[in-house]
Formats: C-alpha cells, structure tokens, sequence
C-alpha cells in the first residue's frame, strides 16, 4: 500500500519559493514545476509570474483553462497535499472554479502503464491494438528507448547541433557548387528532348531554384506529416502500429525527449539520399541540385525551428510565441490537428482557444 502523500504548510512552501522552486496548486494538491519551468509553452516568465514569488499566488495563481493532456502531464510533478484553509481565486472578479481534477485525467505511473519502460518500447506497442492511439497522444515527460541494440539506439537519436554540424556544410559546399556549374552558361532546360526549344539557366537563376526548393520541402512535410505521420493505424496490424511509433508517435508520448526531437544524420541521409537521387534523375544535374540544396536548407530550418518551439521561451507577443502556442496546441489538444507547411504559416498566429500559454 502506498504511503499517505505528505503534507505542506504555507512556511514551507514559502520556503521552497525562496530557494527558487515554481510551485502550482490544483485544489489541495501541490505541484512542483521547477524540472519543467523553461519547457512551458509560454515560456519560464510567464510561468513563474502566474506561479508567483509569494505563497498565495505560488498556491493559487489566476483561473485558467488547460487541455485534458496537460493535467494529466501535470500529475507527473505531484509533491503532495497543501495544508492551506481556504483557496481564492487571484482576481476577485474571475468566477470560482472547481479545482477537482477532471475525472477523466489519470497519472501517468511508468510502473503500472500498458508497456513497460524499463524495457525498449518499439516492439511492445504493436501489441497494444485498440489502446494504442489513446496511450500514444497521453504525454509522458520520461525519454523513451527504442532498441535493444546500444549500436542502434544510438542511431536513433542526436542533439540538436550535430543537425547543424553534418548538414550545413553539406549546403555550403552544394550552393557554391551549383552556382559555379550554373555560372559556365552550359545548362538548359529540356535539352534531352530538343535543342531548339531548351531554356538556358543561368547563375542568376540559382537563389529561385533554390527558394523553390525550400517551397517543395515544406509542402512534403506538410503531406507526410499530416497523411504518414497522423495516420491511425490499424488496431489489428502490429506492423503498421510499430511504424507508426518509430516514425513520429514516439514524438507524441514523450514531446520533450530532447534527443528526438531532430531527425538524427543516419536515418535522415537515407530520406535526403533518395530525394538527390529523385532530383538527379529528373533534371539537369546544376538545376537540381540547386533545387536540392534549398530543399535541404529547408529541413535544417525546419528542425532547428521545431527543437526550439519544444526547448525555446520566446517573447511573448512576437512570431516564435504565437508559433509555439500554436505547436504546443498539436502536441496537448489536438494532435491530429494544427499541422500546415512551415512556410504558410501565417505571421501572426492566435493563441489556440482553451490554452494558456
């Protein structure tokens, strides 16, 4: 039987404030977020403004709502139970609340869950048929091991730079390369169809194909991400339920994997590979590696931009903040949702109603 969750006084917890802890209440149950303060979606400010310096608003803090999915992450950071006689809302005028947990929120027990953790995970959650895309969008803060092969997990995942480190050499090299070739003046168009009729490219052409490839790239990930990605698999297929993991459902159960979050050089060499060859095969070899290298400048963007939205605290009211609500939303409210491509995102997104951020 487990022990009787402890109890906090308000010199306590006016104690562990001072000492820099970020401390939430949720009726009499108390929560500490510091492990989790500059992962909020609205950033560490906003966050400790609205959990305070002083115990009352560090106990309290103004009413708002959040999705089912953030409670039940909140059960993580469960300390143990206020001792505070009454509990009023910050801003007098704001309406009571009812501070029970939502009936349909349950903490996340890594022991008692439908998979075990402290065994690789990839070849389990095939297993979980029905319960599989309930258990996948119920977010967990814990990393996840895929693998029973050291060699392989380690293939699986990277920090965000070695992003950076592999890949954009790789542009730097290929825009020089490609302008130079277009530079010669040898390059046409539809030249292994007809001479007569070919479409000379020259150098001054290389910044559009190359901006047209970072338009190509973001539609891609729009439809993989939106048609591959969120597809619900079959509760029946084993299969397509252990690729749906490995290829982004792993991304839903645990949001803030810092090692998952960018697509690591091994598995991503095989995805831009066959894209290089594509291009290749379809058009003269400077127009499309010019097309390449966009498309690849594209995806470095595009990952950088996603770590950050997971790790960043922008400021608030600027672009990244809104972007990040907008992210967070996906991710904690509806995932199946909020995916566009990355350059139509529009300049100024609104705050997802039923978030706080």
């Amino acid at each position: 039987m487990a022990p009787p969750p402890r109890a906090y006084s308000p010199a306590e917890v006016r104690q562990r404030c001072a000492q820099g802890a970020c401390l939430v209440l949720r009726g009499r149950r108390l929560y500490d977020l510091s492990g989790f303060v500059r992962l909020h979606p609205g950033g560490e400010q906003l966050l400790r403004e609205r959990a305070g310096s002083d115990v009352s608003a560090a106990l309290e803090g103004p009413p708002h709502r959040h999705s089912r999915n953030a409670r039940l992450w909140l059960e993580q950071y469960y300390l143990g139970e206020s001792l505070l006689e009454t509990e009023k809302p910050v801003n007098s005028t704001a309406q009571t609340t009812n501070h029970r947990m939502d009936p349909r929120c349950k903490t996340v027990d890594p022991d008692k869950d439908l998979v075990d953790w402290h065994k690789p995970l990839l070849w389990q959650v095939g297993h979980l048929g029905e319960k599989y895309d309930e258990w996948v969008h119920q977010p967990v803060d814990r990393p996840i091991r895929l693998f029973h092969s050291d060699f392989i997990e380690s293939l699986s995942k990277t920090a965000w730079y070695i992003v950076i480190m592999v890949w954009i050499p790789v542009v730097l090299y290929l825009s020089w390369f490609c302008y130079t070739s277009l530079a010669q003046g040898t390059t046409r168009l539809f030249s292994s169809f007809t001479t007569e009729y070919s479409i000379p490219v020259h150098k001054y052409f290389f910044p559009f194909i190359f901006m047209l490839g970072m338009f190509l790239w973001s539609l891609i990930e729009y439809l993989i991400h939106r048609f591959l990605f969120h597809m619900k698999p079959p509760a029946s297929n084993y299969y397509l339920i252990t690729l749906h993991f490995l290829l982004h459902g792993q991304h839903h159960k645990s949001p803030f994997d810092s090692s998952r979050l960018v697509f690591p050089p091994v598995p991503a060499s095989l995805v831009i590979g066959f894209f290089y060859t594509l291009l290749r095969l379809l058009l003269p070899e400077a127009v499309g590696m010019s097309m390449f290298v966009g498309g690849l400048f594209g995806y470095v963007v595009y990952d950088m931009t996603h770590y950050y939205l997971h790790y960043g605290s922008p400021k608030k009211g600027t672009y990244l903040y809104g972007l990040k609500a907008y992210h967070v939303k996906h991710h904690f409210e509806h995932q199946k949702s909020g995916t566009c491509p990355f350059l139509f995102l529009p300049p100024h997104l609104p705050h997802p109603p039923g978030l706080v951020v």
